[in-house]
């Protein structure tokens, strides 16, 4: 009688035992990583140049981790360049950077990335059932995660307007870009190079064909490669349409009450953008402050800061978005389907290839006239 207790308490002890150990590896290695960071003192981030942004990053990541961050503002395409040229000097000066559409893609080739799947660390990064879509990584092409995608948004707000000098009720198509009023007036961040304007052109190219774009091309559009100085140029009044100029590069002008308007969505739709991919630089001066940074800005924490400061959609499923809309913004996981999302997306390694690779020619070969 003694056996058969001793033999149902042994049975229901194993029923009931739940190993721990998962959980306190992953503590345990973000704890060291934590303090191997907090000596390395600096974590060095390429991204896009945003005031707010970096007035918030800043102190967050200093109050959070005793960690500073020197931000490294600049274009994609300017950042890859210098990236890939220091790499080829065995120079290291970024650690982490965070590109938009096709922006780091050129790095895929170079050997100067470090896959990034490794360094995930924070359960609630890695477990994909917390991003809308799941883990959807920038780089699909060849495996290698490179790249983790972290906001989609349905439609691009990347045209704006001019209230002083144009009339939005007259934009209905994409073909209203074709009056003859509009000659001269409408700018276009460079599309020769990655970036908003390179997004927009392309979206044209797949969505109206190359006819369309040779006919937009003798409009005499104002393309200029610094979209900061493009967005002036429109707030300013010297052109009345602004195609590639993002949000971040207008908000400051709108702030100061310059009229400047979001275009309204054409007939034939519009993208859904995947704003920012984060990755890290192979060899990076600060390691350990790099993976800290990246699960950091990865988790619920970090991308609420993310969306704040850049009023961009997080695909995190536990941050709420829906306060977008009063910014004309709508975060893709609060206006379509996946399925949809991957229809109408322009951006990942597939569409950067087979779609923008070819519209970025075209527009080499006809606005290099």
């Amino acid at each position: 009688m003694a056996i058969g207790k001793l033999f149902i308490i042994a049975v229901v002890l194993a029923l009931s035992y739940r190993p721990s150990l998962p959980a306190a590896e992953w503590q345990s290695e973000w704890e060291r990583t934590v303090e191997a960071a907090k000596k390395e003192g600096t974590v060095v981030f390429a991204t896009a140049a945003d005031a707010e942004l970096r007035r918030q990053l800043e102190p967050a990541l200093k109050r959070r981790f005793g960690i500073a961050l020197e931000y490294a503002p600049g274009r994609a395409a300017e950042q890859s360049a210098k990236i890939i040229q220091e790499s080829k000097a065995g120079v290291r000066s970024y650690d982490v950077f965070a590109f938009g559409g096709c922006g780091g893609m050129s790095l895929i080739q170079q050997n100067v990335l470090e896959p990034l799947e490794p360094m995930l660390i924070l359960p609630e990064v890695k477990d994909p059932k917390h991003w809308w879509g799941g883990s959807i990584w920038a780089d699909n092409m060849n495996g290698n995660k490179y790249f983790f995608s972290f906001t989609a948004n349905s439609g691009s707000a990347n045209r704006w307007y001019n209230a002083d000098l144009y009339n939005a009720s007259e934009f209905r198509s994409y073909d209203d870009l074709l009056n003859p009023k509009l000659k001269g007036k409408i700018g276009f961040l460079d599309p020769q190079y990655p970036g908003a304007g390179q997004g927009s052109w392309t979206f044209l190219w797949s969505t109206k064909g190359e006819e369309f774009l040779l006919k937009l091309a003798k409009q005499d559009p104002v393309v200029m490669a610094n979209a900061r100085q493009l967005a002036e140029a429109l707030a300013k009044g010297k052109i009345a349409l602004c195609i590639g100029c993002s949000r971040h590069n207008v908000t400051p002008f709108i702030k100061a009450g310059l009229p400047v308007k979001l275009l309204p969505i054409a007939k034939e739709g519009d993208e859904a953008t995947g704003g920012y991919a984060v990755g890290v630089l192979k060899n990076a001066p600060h390691p350990n402050a790099a993976k800290v940074f990246v699960n950091w800005i990865l988790s619920k924490e970090g991308q609420e800061l993310w969306g704040q400061a850049m009023v961009d959609g997080t695909r995190r499923l536990d941050v709420d978005t829906k306060w977008l809309a009063k910014h004309d913004v709508v975060a893709a996981k609060d206006d379509m389907t996946v399925a949809e999302y991957h229809k109408f997306r322009n951006h990942l390694e597939d569409y950067c290839v087979k779609v923008r690779g070819p519209a970025t020619e075209l527009a080499k070969k006809i606005l290099a006239r």
